[in-house]
């Protein structure tokens, strides 16, 4: 086995100060894999076992430092959206004409954006998907109070003034286990 590649007092101290601007927990640990080598010289098994990493991962890390420098710290950054069919502009774009639509009053169907959305992408897409784009853009579900389509206020109203009081059950307020049993 070859011995381990020395570091220069510079590279230490430069390992060093990332050490301190560390910004997330990922990146520290990269940082420590080269740290712990220059400063302990402790192999990668050793390393691993401090960080809770694996020794094939420690290795990694150190020679990536060694062919990029600092910038094999800096890590890819996680999360995102990699399945996206189309770009947050792009669902701006789509939904302008439904957005029109809705400032004149009228009702939007999701079947319609729907549609819409699937020319725009190529392919058939669940209703989900819609919905949640929708959300993305900051749009929300407003429904009309639902009410027959027959239904006559003024009579209901009449029908509250003048319909007798009997029809509800009035309670004077005991229960029936509070009641003197006899």
């Amino acid at each position: 086995m070859r011995p381990p590649r020395p570091l220069t007092e510079e590279q230490k101290a430069e390992v060093k100060e990332c050490l301190t601007q560390a910004k997330s927990k990922a990146e520290f640990q990269r940082v420590q894999c080269v740290w712990l080598r220059a400063v302990r010289n402790l192999p990668p098994p050793q390393i691993a076992e401090a960080i809770g990493w694996s020794a094939s991962r420690v290795k990694q890390i150190q020679g990536r430092y060694f062919k990029e420098g600092m910038s094999a710290f800096q890590g890819p950054g996680r999360g995102g959206r990699r399945r996206e069919n189309l770009t947050p502009a792009e669902e701006e774009a789509l939904l302008a004409d439904f957005v029109k639509k809705a400032q004149h009053g009228g009702i939007l169907v999701v079947s319609e954006i729907k549609e819409a959305y699937e020319r725009a992408v190529g392919h058939p897409v669940p209703k989900s998907t819609v919905y949640r784009m929708l959300a993305r853009q900051g749009w929300r579900k407003i429904a009309p109070r639902p009410r027959h389509p027959r239904s006559d206020a003024q009579a209901q109203e009449a029908w509250k003034k003048n319909s007798p009081g009997g029809l509800r059950k009035k309670s004077n307020g005991k229960r029936k286990r509070d009641a003197p049993s006899a």
